[in-house]
């Protein structure tokens, strides 16, 4: 598995090993830009374990964090937001046309109370919703009976006119 590399260049590669541990779940390691070791234990019951390696003795720990799995979930989340607003900066880099926005869903929003599937935002703008933002939580991937609450942030990517759309939609309501 290859991903960014910490440094936040995207030019160095990030190798990560991962390892089954029958009736545990399953380590993820790699080693960070200044060489230190980091992994992460997954278990099958949705706990995690962040270990940072000592340098000289591979086995050895020096450090352990052990997160609940509702406190992994927000730690995911948490790093999943930065890295899901630079892929969408980079897409819009990339692929011509392609364009990323955030609307708040203000209290006057015929959706705030609704869901999103009843917004029905890719049929009607054809914009893509990939993420909403209620306070500190990301939930990423929305599915569509994710409610939407007054003061959410949705993020959407899809072209300027279809972005336009969206935006009159969550605000003003179909027909806008």
């Amino acid at each position: 598995m290859v991903g960014p590399a910490a440094s936040g260049r995207h030019d160095e590669p990030v190798d990560v090993t991962e390892t089954l541990l029958p009736g545990v779940g399953i380590r993820y390691e790699f080693r960070t830009a200044d060489g230190s070791r980091v992994g992460l234990i997954a278990s099958r019951v949705g706990s995690v374990e962040l270990v940072v390696y000592d340098a000289d003795d591979p086995d050895a720990c020096t450090g352990m964090l052990a997160l609940s799995p509702d406190e992994a979930e927000t730690l995911g989340e948490l790093l999943g937001a930065p890295r899901l607003v630079e892929r969408f900066a980079d897409l819009s880099r990339e692929v011509p046309g392609l364009d990323s926005d955030r609307v708040e869903l203000a209290s006057g929003s015929p959706f705030a109370g609704l869901t999103l599937g009843d917004t029905r935002a890719r049929t009607v703008t054809g914009t893509s919703v990939v993420a909403v933002v209620r306070g500190d939580q990301v939930i990423t991937s929305p599915r569509p009976d994710q409610d939407l609450e007054a003061g959410d942030v949705v993020v959407a990517v899809g072209t300027e006119s279809g972005l336009a759309a969206l935006r009159a939609l969550l605000t003003v309501g179909p027909g806008a």
